[in-house]
């Protein structure tokens, strides 16, 4: 399998994701603005949810330029993060519909945690190719930090989701800040 074939698929995948993720916004049989408040959960939790696949798609196409070439486990350990992608859509109708009860906060943010251990999973199956040191690797070494940082973060949002939601909330948000913008480093070590 080549790395566009893979990517494409990916690409795939995640476009199915969101797809289904915005069937999820029913349309108000009330043209009253109070009927379009009542959708406020679900379109925030919708948001939030587009936004850190955004993020994962972002990520995942600079990651796999890294890649000199694909196996079984970028490809097996790429599955394992669509996987976890793919349960964003349950975890984000079921925090909208409830209104962020507590549960489907938890819920939300081990996926999330899990889309992240996925993702770290795949990048060292990458990293994993290349033998000698490179202005890459140590590119995506630096990562590390950020990664730990949003492994800690989305640990704690889980239990801190039944002492207030909101607190959870701060922490989901802050990671998807940190990880907004590629890389940069990364971005000039695949020019070199």
């Amino acid at each position: 399998m080549t790395k566009n074939r893979l990517e494409a698929f990916s690409d795939g995948v995640i476009a199915i994701i969101i797809t289904i993720m915005v069937l999820e916004l029913k349309i108000p049989h009330d043209a009253s603005w109070h009927a379009l408040s009542e959708l406020l959960p679900i379109a925030l939790s919708y948001v939030m949810s587009f936004i850190n696949i955004g993020i994962y798609w972002g990520n995942h196409h600079h990651l796999l330029h890294t890649a000199k070439r694909v196996n079984s486990g970028i490809i097996w350990s790429n599955l394992n993060l669509l996987f976890w992608l793919s349960l964003m859509p349950f975890a984000t109708a079921w925090m909208g519909e409830n209104e962020f009860a507590a549960n489907t906060v938890a819920v939300y943010s081990a996926v999330l945690l899990l889309c992240g251990a996925s993702y770290y999973i795949l990048q060292k199956c990458i990293m994993a190719e290349y033998k000698e040191s490179s202005p890459l690797i140590d590119a995506l070494q630096k990562q590390t930090l950020k990664a730990n940082i949003s492994t800690l973060s989305y640990a704690i949002a889980i239990p801190l989701s039944y002492v207030h939601t909101a607190i959870s909330g701060a922490l989901i948000v802050m990671v998807a800040l940190l990880w907004l913008i590629p890389d940069k480093n990364i971005e000039r070590a695949i020019k070199d």
